[in-house]
């Protein structure tokens, strides 16, 4: 069995009037995350985990911000579009895992939703899905609630 690993990163910015969708979760609270897509920052480190493993590059080049075709776009609908990639590269899933970094909203109420919305669109069991959450201690921009980050961790393997 051949195996790869790779990591993603994503972060950002906090701001008034844009939904919080983490993991494809719509998640209550006053501030959402900004960018040119749904800003799931969850997904989206998890899309570069899954590339990077495989030197295909990162989310920017598939999807770029300056096109307009992926304003607004589902995240899900994109780690979707990824998980055929590397399915076409011969390779599947052994296991995604991932920290969220936020001050607030608290999200261990929502980590199972994230994890059981990501498994589901990966077509992976929830124990192959890793997701946590973390706070900053009040140090840096999570830290002062400007934004929200997130680390994380795919294994492929291929037989």
């Amino acid at each position: 069995m051949k195996i790869r690993i790779g990591n993603g990163y994503d972060i950002h910015r906090l701001v008034s009037d844009r939904p919080l969708i983490l993991g494809g979760v719509h998640i209550e609270h006053h501030l959402g995350l900004l960018g040119h897509s749904d800003a799931d920052a969850l997904t989206h480190a998890i899309m570069d985990a899954m590339l990077g493993a495989l030197s295909l590059g990162d989310i920017g080049l598939y999807f770029p911000p300056t096109d307009p075709q992926w304003a607004g776009a589902d995240s899900l609908q994109l780690l979707t579009q990824v998980h055929h990639l590397i399915q076409e590269k011969g390779w599947q899933i052994g296991n995604v895992d991932s920290v969220i970094v936020a001050e607030r909203p608290k999200l261990k109420p929502h980590i199972a939703a994230m994890r059981d919305r990501l498994a589901e669109t990966l077509s992976l069991d929830a124990d192959q899905v890793g997701v946590k959450a973390t706070t900053n201690e009040t140090l840096g921009p999570e830290g002062r609630e400007e934004g929200i980050a997130v680390y994380a961790v795919a294994l492929l393997t291929r037989d």
